[in-house]
Parts: C-alpha cells; structure tokens; sequence
C-alpha cells in the first residue's frame, strides 16, 4: 500500500506566498531601507536605532603616504604647461595655486587605459587663482593644464597635498617628474 501524502491546497499556497511578501515588505521597509538609505517609511530604524548605519562617516582612512608638492610655473606669453599627479581610486588632495595674471585653465582626469587624448574635464574657466579639495574618482592621473592667454610672463604657485604617488609636469619645452616631500617637507625617496 502506498502512503497518502496530503498536497496543500491553492488558497493555502497562495496566503502563504502573501504571507512571505507581506514579511519581505516589512523586512525591507522597516530595516534594510532605513540602515542602508536612511531611508525609514516607517519609523523602525529611528526606533532600533538603524538609521546610525547609514550615515556617512566624517573619517576616511587612507592608504599610502601622505605627501606635499609645492611648486612655481613660470609661463611665457601664449605658452601652456600641465602639472598632474597619479592617484588610485578615492585618493583625495587638497590644493591652492595662484597666478600672478589670469590665466585659462581646465582640471580634467584620465582613467588608467584611457585612450590617449581622452580625459574628463571638472573645472575649465579663466581665472588667477582655485582652492580645493579633489577625491579621485578612479585610478590614473588627474591634474591641471595653464595656459597664459596673455602678453607678459605670469608665475602658478601650486600648493598640493594628499595621498598621490607621483607628480608630473609637462610643457612644449620640457617634460619630468617631481620630488615629493613628506608632512614634514622632508624629500621622498
């Protein structure tokens, strides 16, 4: 003789299956959108305190060396030069420069594999002087490029600071790297 198992009804299945939604629903809108999104529809991630876990952190620990660049850029009249450092993804710096003219200047980026000549344009306008704060939103070189659009010879002071690893200048005249120094002002080897 064979055993009778008995098979659960379609109205049982389906209050089960309204069942298991109406919980999932809860689950995501009482917990998962308020610690996740600070999002709280219904007033439990206040209650259980899960809207703590969405906020962003004031502090963000960085890898590498903290590193400063402090240099002068002296442009001819017409002449141009770019000034660039290489940053993984999230480095972030702080800057100041100052010209002693206006000049036309665009901040711009290129991802590692880029094609040469691509870069994503941030800040492109014609002043004398920007100070910042910059948070790399991918790994390659992001920097400056100057150009003295005038009749006299204009001086960049750049002032850097951050977690890049290297830093670079380039010009129709000359192109190398530049020793980096420590918080301290102490040159990197």
């Amino acid at each position: 003789m064979t055993p009778t198992t008995d098979r659960p009804s379609t109205k049982s299945l389906a209050l089960a299956t309204v069942g298991a939604l109406l919980v999932a629903a809860l689950i995501v809108f009482g917990a998962v959108l308020p610690a996740e999104y600070g999002l709280d529809p219904l007033g439990t991630g206040r209650a259980m305190g899960l809207l703590a876990l969405s906020q962003v952190q004031p502090i963000t620990m960085a890898d590498g060396e903290y590193r400063t660049d402090v240099v002068d850029l002296e442009l001819a009249p017409t002449e141009w030069v770019e000034s660039s450092y290489r940053f993984e993804e999230g480095a972030g710096m702080v800057y100041s420069w100052k010209a002693t003219g206006e000049v036309s200047y665009n901040f711009h980026s290129a991802p590692d594999g880029a094609p040469v000549g691509y870069a994503e344009s941030y800040d492109a306008q014609v002043s004398d002087r920007a100070d910042g704060a910059y948070s790399a939103p991918f790994t390659g070189t992001h920097g400056w490029y100057w150009e003295n659009l005038g009749t006299e010879y204009i001086t960049i002071r750049l002032t850097t600071a951050g977690f890049y690893t290297s830093a670079h200048e380039g010009r129709a005249r000359a192109s190398g790297q530049r020793r980096l120094r420590d918080a301290r002002g102490q040159p990197l080897r």
